[in-house]
């Protein structure tokens, strides 16, 4: 009989790395739409993700794929999953 591990629904996010000064971790702004509940019109959020990034390869610009994970830090639940596209 084989097991399979299965893990629960992960958060991914793609996002714009805005930060790269710290040592493996990224700062990633994702933005989001939502309808107002009223007048009906797209209202765009902004959020900021610190997520690790092991190879220090993302830089500022890049678009990046994020993934939830479990707490690696204070403030860190995220891992970088991809570089989506590289900054010019």
């Amino acid at each position: 009989m084989s097991e399979s591990i299965e893990r629960n629904h992960r958060h991914v996010y793609q996002g714009e790395v805005i930060s790269d000064k710290n040592d493996k971790t990224i700062t990633v702004v994702v933005d989001t739409y939502k309808n107002h509940p009223v007048y009906k019109k797209r209202i765009k959020y902004s959020k900021k993700y610190y997520a690790q990034d092991d190879k220090n390869e993302a830089k500022v610009g890049d678009t990046v794929r994020i993934m939830e994970t479990r707490p690696l830090s204070r403030t860190k639940r995220f891992r970088l999953v991809e570089i989506v596209k590289k900054s010019v």
